[in-house]
């Protein structure tokens, strides 16, 4: 979480970032990737939390298969990442640089089930 009143300084947590095929795929051959379009329309990699990343996968990527959960720990960002108000007036973890490669610390398919993304154990039970 957030140091109170005080942007970019975090507790060591990990956070998460949902791609699509094709985007997780230019990170792997690029080695770094300004993110998705919607990322690159901002001007900033969005990220989710534990808490929030189910919320996240139903909102924008909802039926759509062929996704990949990465996992990124904070203190790997530095101060590059800011935690700023969005949806539902919540702080999310925003990256103001290309996310590189080096800073996956794990990545795996995210299925889509019954028409619900199935999130690892213990993912899944922090965002309901």
């Amino acid at each position: 979480m957030t140091a109170p009143g005080v942007q970019g300084i975090t507790n060591p947590m990990m956070i998460y970032k949902i791609f699509r095929a094709g985007e997780w795929a230019a990170l792997r051959d690029n080695g770094q990737t300004a993110g998705a379009p919607i990322d690159i329309a901002d001007g900033y990699v969005h990220f989710s939390t534990a808490a929030q990343a189910a919320q996240t996968a139903a909102k924008h990527f909802a039926g759509e298969k062929d996704l990949m959960l990465l996992a990124v720990e904070t203190e790997r960002l530095a101060d590059d990442l800011k935690w700023e108000k969005s949806r539902g007036d919540q702080l999310f973890p925003h990256l103001y640089r290309a996310l590189q490669m080096g800073d996956v610390s794990w990545a795996q398919p995210l299925p889509l089930k019954g028409g619900m993304h199935q999130f690892p154990a213990g993912l899944e039970d922090a965002s309901t």
